[in-house]
């Protein structure tokens, strides 16, 4: 019983980290990276379509992505859909590929978005520590209805205690380089 319960709390602390990560590969730091464009709808027919899936994202150099298009009447939709997506990237296209530029990040637009990565750590660290009140309960609940004993439930409060720590941390060291990765110059 105490070992699903903590089964089961390890796979939605890890999913809240996956996400927390997530959020941070979305973050612009100021070096051409695929997954900037991640999330991008265009508007392909009257279908929402991932800009993945109408052509080939590259980093050619360190301060620029290339998106090759599959075909030729996209180009302008998917230009319209990049500006629209708000990241402040401003495409350029020669008809079949579409070249995106990515400026590099002024001292003070660096700040805020430490700020933002800080925001999206914290509230990873919120989810692992609402996770583990959650399991917490589960176990005392466990022991209520007699299927476990004290000794037991004390047990897996200190798992359960263990496992947030273990993941607090590691949130903690995304945090640490994801900081370092935007300050650099």
């Amino acid at each position: 019983m105490i070992k699903d319960i903590l089964k089961g709390t390890t796979e939605k602390m890890q999913k809240a980290n996956d996400h927390v990560r997530s959020e941070f590969i979305k973050i612009r730091t100021g070096k051409a990276t695929t997954n900037l464009l991640d999330g991008i709808k265009v508007d392909y027919f009257g279908t929402p379509t991932p800009l993945i899936q109408l052509g080939n994202i590259s980093t050619p150099d360190y301060h620029t992505l290339t998106i090759q298009v599959w075909d030729k009447s996209a180009v302008p939709l998917i230009e319209k859909a990049i500006i629209g997506a708000n990241l402040g990237l401003n495409p350029n296209n020669d008809g079949t590929l579409i070249r995106i530029p990515i400026p590099a990040l002024n001292e003070e637009r660096r700040k805020e978005i430490v700020k933002l990565v800080k925001k999206f750590a914290e509230d990873g660290k919120v989810a692992v520590r609402n996770i583990r009140r959650d399991s917490i309960d589960h176990l005392k609940k466990t022991e209520k209805e007699e299927h476990i004993s004290e000794d037991d439930r004390k047990h897996g409060e200190q798992e359960v205690q263990k496992l947030t720590d273990k993941f607090i941390k590691e949130i903690d060291e995304m945090t640490v380089a994801k900081e370092k990765e935007i300050m650099e110059v």
